[in-house]
């Protein structure tokens, strides 16, 4: 059987509906799960996300993209921008471990200090937010990688690659597709829900923060 590869849109803190995507998916030792970043802040349960993911390191390859969100909390770990990341979501992330930011478990903080810029498999690049044209991976820019906005305009990648992304609220719940590109939040923390794609059937999976799912969305009707 061939070996699965699952990409997964922005948590926000989600962490009954990733539970259900995993459930799911149901990934084994020989499977891939990509993290798209933000996996923290907004929702209600940043640490249950953060503990899963860790639990999953020990069952799969599992690899998480930083975010802007998780830039902002390593950034206020330093002191810097903290009251920023306080009102943009990271309020609700230290009340999750008890308000203190001395009470993340450190497994929680290796796994933030080792997410990566981008990942790239054999069809797939996946980014959290965007990717300046012309330039190569290795030389991007913290500030496309985890902050620009996707236009819908930007060009197919060179390489023919696929390139999936996150950061972007996509309305109406619908991952968009366009160009090579594929963007995943659809807003699981406003209500909406959390999407994985499964790159190697092209089938999209959703879950809600309330329980509800959905699947038998293909890449193929949406684009």
């Amino acid at each position: 059987m061939d070996q699965a590869l699952y990409i997964i849109g922005d948590i926000h803190g989600c962490s009954r509906a990733f539970e259900r995507i995993l459930e799911e998916c149901s990934p084994t030792a020989g499977d891939t799960v990509i993290l798209l970043g933000d996996v923290i802040d907004r929702g209600p349960d940043s640490r249950g996300v953060l503990r899963r993911i860790v639990e999953l390191e020990q069952t799969c390859a599992t690899h998480l993209i930083l975010g802007n969100h998780e830039e902002m909390l390593l950034s206020a770990l330093h002191g810097y921008q903290t009251q920023g990341w306080l009102r943009h979501g990271g309020l609700e992330t230290l009340e999750s471990y008890g308000g203190q930011f001395s009470d993340i478990p450190d497994a929680h903080l290796e796994l933030l200090h080792d997410a990566l810029p981008w990942w790239e498999g054999p069809t797939e690049i996946c980014i959290h937010a965007n990717l300046e044209p012309g330039v190569p991976l290795a030389e991007q820019d913290s500030d496309w990688l985890r902050w620009k906005k996707f236009t819908g305009r930007e060009p197919p990648h060179p390489s023919g690659k696929r390139i999936v992304c996150g950061h972007t609220i996509c309305p109406g719940g619908v991952p968009f597709v366009r160009n090579g590109w594929i963007c995943l939040d659809t807003q699981a923390y406003r209500g909406g829900f959390l999407t994985c794609l499964a790159a190697h059937t092209g089938e999209i999976l959703q879950a809600s923060e309330t329980g509800r799912f959905r699947r038998g969305a293909f890449l193929s009707d949406l684009e």
